[in-house]
């Protein structure tokens, strides 16, 4: 065993600055989630209960295991998006176990403008069918929605990534035997009726489901016809009329538990690949992490103190330890699970670059799944690196993370900048799961170094001219730019437009990975064929 031993002080004026500052970011995400949380609001929710429905948490409650973790994902969708309150864009989605298989649930909240698809809404929606896919989760779909939000249709329906794949996607999963099950609870409107139609079981509420391509109003206009919603695509009608739904529930619960029934008879068996043994927890609280991560980005710390806080009995087999020290890789379990961990430590350089390679080929090898703890201002540059052949060197790591076929999961824990971003497993480069930290910030580059770029390029044409630019010009030039990239750069402006999956607290980071490495062992692990690696 190789037992990380810890150099912060949980007593000393620093640790208590850090986990002082910390606990702030970490309270202010628990404010916004509440908030999320709510969805419509007070008078939504109450207007929801009082036609005898649950509330759309209430029904994800319901159709879990007792006791269930629920991994939510994309929980800050649309926040600050539309110049109104769309919480999570009015669906909430995520991975629980339902009778001990573990399921990707997309459930519309018709507390939020009545659950229609914003187009982060429809993001959303394809994110989770793509999670599912590629880690082989059973779909479950509660649907309660009026469909596509019209003022926004044109970038709602028409193109390939629109409202339309989803049932693409449904099909395509489907197809490679991965079940979907829809539970229509509410209104399933226009193309959101082939949710229902496509699912390889469909459960409707009485008095409370419908599915019809056209509503009551829309059928009048066309064809001049009166026809209440319940005749038109009742629960009665598509139970015994029209075989669009398999199973007539009296009430939600009812629905849930025909649900629940459905996922326990598809004689599925999680065969996992990987050796697994029982999890023993760090020897070091995960709490401490707060302590441990300086506020200022630019101050360095030793990442092993954090993998000390998130492994199992704080043991971590460190590969390569006196080379290329800017990248830590060392192989390690999380909840029992062996993972291997790529964690910056500072720039990559070109040893560290070939190094990680090295370490992500053994990775996809031993079919071992890799977590990617991401804290990068880019690669090194200058002279010196370029004629020593940085970017080859550097393209080795980024080509071995684009090939490697292992389960992928990333942390954003810091900084997430330039080309880092790709050699650490950025959104591009498909991990399985991604999630920031609340400190977390993600550019092309720092707002600083961007200013100082743009600032420098505005001063070269003055020089070009024959001109002066004063340096408090100069200044003035550079703050809207370094606002502009703080903004964009926030953990919340991303997660809004879900570039991760979910901002999470640090103290979780442990749990998180663990269910997620979980989910995605429900695939198999494919044997890796790398690209060419330029030597």
């Amino acid at each position: 065993m190789s037992i990380l031993n810890s150099k912060v002080n949980p007593h000393s004026e620093q640790f208590g600055q850090n986990q002082q500052a910390m606990q702030s970011l970490v309270d202010d995400l628990r404010t916004r989630v509440a908030k999320i949380k709510q969805g419509g609001g007070e008078q939504a929710q109450q207007k929801h209960l009082a036609r005898g429905k649950l509330l759309v948490r209430q029904r994800i409650e319901c159709l879990l295991d007792e006791g269930s973790p629920f991994l939510e994902i994309g929980q800050f969708a649309a926040w600050d998006m539309y110049g109104e309150d769309v919480p999570a864009a009015g669906v909430v989605a995520g991975i629980g176990r339902v009778h001990d298989h573990e399921c990707m649930i997309v459930a519309n909240d018709a507390t939020v403008k009545g659950g229609s698809y914003y187009p982060l809404t429809v993001k959303k929606h394809l994110r989770a069918q793509t999670i599912a896919e590629q880690n082989h989760l059973p779909c479950i779909y509660l649907v309660d929605s009026g469909g596509a939000n019209l003022p926004l249709q044109d970038e709602v329906f028409p193109d390939r990534e629109h409202f339309g794949r989803i049932f693409f996607n449904q099909a395509s999963m489907s197809a490679k035997g991965i079940p979907q099950i829809a539970v229509v609870m509410g209104s399933c409107t226009a193309g959101g009726a082939y949710i229902p139609a496509m699912a390889d079981e469909s459960i409707i509420v009485k008095e409370q489901g419908t599915i019809f391509l056209a509503g009551p109003p829309l059928v009048k206009a066309a064809t001049g016809e009166v026809v209440s919603a319940e005749d038109l695509g009742g629960a009665d009608v598509h139970c015994r009329t029209s075989g669009v739904a398999d199973h007539f529930a009296e009430n939600d619960e009812h629905a849930l538990s025909l649900a629940r029934n459905a996922v326990n008879r598809l004689n599925r068996k999680k065969t996992l690949q990987t050796d697994v043994v029982e999890s023993v927890l760090p020897k070091y609280d995960p709490r401490e992490i707060y302590g441990a991560v300086p506020p200022d980005l630019k101050t360095p710390y030793d990442v092993r103190e954090v993998i000390a806080r998130t492994v199992d009995a704080s043991d971590f087999d460190e590969f390569k330890a006196l080379y290329g020290t800017s990248l830590v890789c060392g192989f390690a379990r999380i909840w029992g699970f062996p993972v291997g961990i790529v964690a910056n430590n500072g720039i990559l350089f070109s040893e560290s670059s070939q190094k990680g390679a090295h370490f992500i080929e053994l990775c996809a090898q031993r079919k071992i799944p890799l977590l990617f703890l991401q804290n990068v201002t880019g690669f090194m540059v200058g002279q010196k690196y370029e004629s020593e052949g940085i970017a080859k060197h550097g393209a080795k790591m980024v080509t071995a993370v684009a090939c490697a076929q292992v389960p992928k999961i990333t942390v954003i824990t810091g900084g997430s900048f330039g080309a880092g971003n790709y050699g650490m497993c950025g959104r591009a480069y498909d991990p399985r799961f991604l999630f920031m930290w609340p400190n977390a910030r993600i550019s092309v580059m720092g707002g600083e170094q961007a200013a100082g770029v743009m600032a420098q390029i505005k001063k070269d044409n003055f020089e070009r001219k024959g001109e002066h630019w004063a340096e408090s010009d100069v200044d003035a030039f550079k703050q809207p730019i370094i606002e502009t990239y703080e903004k964009q750069g926030h953990p919340y402006y991303a997660s809004a437009r879900l570039w991760d999956d979910g901002v999470i607290d640090p103290a979780q980071t442990r749990d998180v990975v663990g269910l997620s490495i979980s989910a995605a062992l429900n695939a198999p692990i494919p044997d890796t064929r790398f690209g060419v690696f330029r030597m």
